[in-house]
């Protein structure tokens, strides 16, 4: 049998799952169920014990994430494949395919989303045995998901003829429904949720797409040709893949293709696509309340609450969602969780960076809070993980005061370089060339205070940097 290896696809902005979920830290990296664990390296670590090492296609701005949480993992060394922008699934998986194939290699390949949640692992595994018998076979395989409810937010697959136990070629495909045609669909037993999964031989679904989306194949195989390896990354030819067009593996394949057929999965799943799925995910008290964070609850029932720093509390409510971050707090009734995409397309219009980015903001070297922000000035809260060093840099529009807080701090500006420990400081003047370094064994610890006319984070020249940043980025 030809070896398995996972694709992992880890774009997605998670738009209903604000305000925890921003556009450059989404929800397929936030630890929502698991206690310590996000959903993407939930998905990494149910991987099949026989199966290879993943592959994981990835948007640019998250590869820091990516990289981060799989050095908190023990895995085996991963391919990242980095999009310059997101061109839905069907490019992403070409990308993955023809990486998978080079040397002449053949493997099966499982691709999941990394935001899925599936309680019965031992399920999992015997339905993606099942679906590489079928792709032996040179078929295109889906995972469909036993039904138990009429549900609106998932496509739907029409199961035809039987091929083997719990296996069946593919009918249809069907788009979300409304609430009674999916109550109509639960009630024939012949339609299952499209979890968007699959599992084909890397070599059978290049020839379909060859067939059906011919450019698609050209623009990422010409993308890769020009491809460059940055430590742990693989970088597509921006401009190339700029040209390719942005479809869904099932619209440009899936519908199209003979070779569909579809495996059943009777295991409680969801791909966590709103607040009130991982509610009905999570564990909950007696009365119906998932908690988490500092929250009192009293006389209320079913409620999901999510406290990140402040107390939270909540007295004769109800199938209620309550989220609570640095910048911003959302109140939703459960059953309106789906339209809050319409908050984020409202910051979107208005220039609010609450859609984008937390208070907190997390790069390669560390993470930076946002304490204060006024008129012509910024103050930040620096941690500087030891070993890391921020770029080397200059400002056009605003000078910085540093003051370490705990650790050492190793500082360069211009010519001159020193160090500095707790309760001492330093100023860098408009324009000076400048350097932070941790070089200790514990975190480095200092409040910035910026001043000046302008204070955006694009006031960045970056002359080097040890993480392939561009200058700007």
């Amino acid at each position: 049998m030809n070896k398995l290896v996972p694709v992992v696809l880890c774009g997605g902005s998670g738009t209903r799952m604000w305000p925890l979920s921003r556009s450059n830290y989404p929800k397929q990296f936030l630890n929502l169920i698991e206690e310590g664990k996000s959903t993407f390296q939930t998905t990494l670590t149910r991987m099949p014990e026989h199966s290879s090492p993943a592959i994981l296609v990835c948007n640019e701005s998250h590869r820091f994430i990516l990289a981060d949480q799989i050095s908190k993992l023990v895995q085996q060394t991963q391919t990242i494949i980095l999009e310059p922008t997101g061109k839905n699934t069907a490019a992403a998986i070409t990308l993955a395919a023809l990486t998978a194939s080079q040397n002449g290699e053949n493997p099966i390949l499982l691709v999941t989303p990394a935001d899925h949640q599936i309680k019965d692992e031992a399920t999992f595994h015997r339905t993606v045995d099942k679906g590489m018998k079928l792709a032996e076979d040179n078929q295109l395989v889906t995972i469909g998901i036993q039904p138990d409810h009429p549900e609106t937010g998932y496509g739907y697959i029409q199961m035809g003829e039987e091929i083997a136990n719990d296996c069946h070629e593919v009918k249809y495909f069907v788009e979300k429904p409304d609430y009674q045609t999916a109550k109509a669909f639960l009630e024939e037993g012949n339609y299952l949720w499209n979890s968007g999964m699959f599992i084909f031989k890397a070599s059978v679904f290049l020839e379909e797409i060859s067939k059906f989306a011919p450019d698609i194949l050209d623009c990422c195989a010409s993308a890769l040709l020009d491809k460059a390896e940055d430590t742990i990354f693989t970088r597509v030819d921006e401009a190339k893949f700029a040209q390719c067009p942005s479809d869904s593996i099932d619209y440009v394949v899936m519908e199209k293709t003979q070779k569909a057929s579809v495996v059943t999965m009777n295991s409680q799943w969801s791909d966590i696509g709103s607040w009130s799925s991982v509610w009905e995910l999570a564990d909950k008290d007696d009365n119906g309340n998932r908690l988490q964070g500092d929250v009192i609850c009293q006389s209320s029932n079913n409620n999901f609450v999510h406290s990140s720093n402040r107390l939270v509390s909540l007295v004769g409510m109800n199938d209620t969602i309550v989220v609570e971050t640095d910048d911003a707090i959302l109140v939703a009734h459960r059953d309106e969780v789906q339209n809050i995409k319409g908050i984020v397309s409202e910051l979107k219009l208005k220039h609010r960076k609450e859609h984008e980015s937390h208070r907190k903001v997390h790069r390669p070297w560390g993470k930076y809070d946002s304490i204060d922000t006024g008129n012509r000035f910024q103050v930040k809260h620096i941690t500087v993980d030891p070993g890391q060093k921020l770029s080397v840099q200059k400002h056009h529009h605003r000078a910085e005061h540093w003051i370490v807080v705990s650790g050492t701090a190793k500082i360069t500006i211009n010519e001159d370089t020193w160090f500095l420990t707790e309760n001492q400081s330093t100023y860098i003047p408009i324009g000076a060339v400048h350097c932070l370094e941790n070089p200790g064994s514990i975190s480095l610890e200092l409040i910035e205070v910026q001043s000046g006319a302008y204070l955006g984070e694009d006031d960045i020249v970056r002359l080097s940097d040890d993480y392939g940043r561009v200058e700007n980025a």
